[in-house]
């Protein structure tokens, strides 16, 4: 299951995504895939978030499927049970991470202090949450934050937008950037499916602008 994050890593994009009626799910999915991003993470802060899970692994086993704002061991082992394939958390809770360890699940969870960071270090994870990222103080905080830990990389969400996206996707220590301006609740209940898939080329093309100015592509 470790190579899915990588393959977020590779993707550069994380949609944050908050699911009102799992009935939904399914066409979000398709929406994400037509829009080049397979891959979501679905907010446990509704009561669909994991018959949503079960819906879109079950119909698209190609996307990369999260679980997130995951608080308790109860939700991780129902993420897991419907299919999410890694967790992440909005803080640092060590017995979520440690059930996620011990059961060989990926876990990315939120951090915004240096003793967060070297509690993550000392569990062997070295992609983490940075969160609430704009709120915190945004670019600037991070490279701070980030400066004496070489080996960690960061999932910066909170505040992430069209205007900041490549400004972020342009620093090293960005694993990938958790978004959700282009996966909207209202735009999901309102079914405006064809707005998600639009919204996703372009974000998806900013991350490809973001890579041909690195020569990664």
């Amino acid at each position: 299951m470790f190579e899915k994050i990588q393959a977020i890593g590779r993707l550069s994009l994380l949609p944050v995504v908050q699911i009102e009626h799992a009935a939904d799910a399914v066409n979000l999915g398709k929406a994400l895939i037509e829009g080049g991003l397979p891959c979501a993470e679905i907010t446990f802060r509704t009561d669909s978030a994991e018959q949503a899970i079960k819906f879109i692994s079950a119909t698209f086993p190609e996307i990369i499927l999260g679980a997130g704002t995951v608080l308790s061991i109860a939700q991780a082992e129902k993420a897991i049970g419907a299919g999410a394939q890694f967790i992440v958390s909005p803080g640092f809770n060590p017995k979520v991470v440690d059930w996620c360890l011990e059961h060989g699940v990926p876990a990315i969870p939120g951090v915004a202090t240096p003793t967060e960071i070297e509690m993550g270090l000392d569990k062997g994870l070295n992609v983490l949450k940075f969160f609430p990222a704009q709120a915190l103080g945004g670019i600037e905080t991070l490279k701070a934050l980030a400066a004496p830990y070489a080996s960690v990389r960061f999932i910066p969400t909170g505040g992430i937008n069209p205007q900041n996206l490549a400004e972020y996707l342009q620093m090293p220590i960005v694993f990938a950037c958790g978004g959700s301006w282009f996966v909207k609740t209202n735009l999901i209940a309102a079914g405006e499916f064809d707005e998600i898939t639009r919204l996703t080329k372009e974000a998806v093309s900013i991350v490809h602008q973001c890579r041909n100015l690195r020569g990664t592509i």
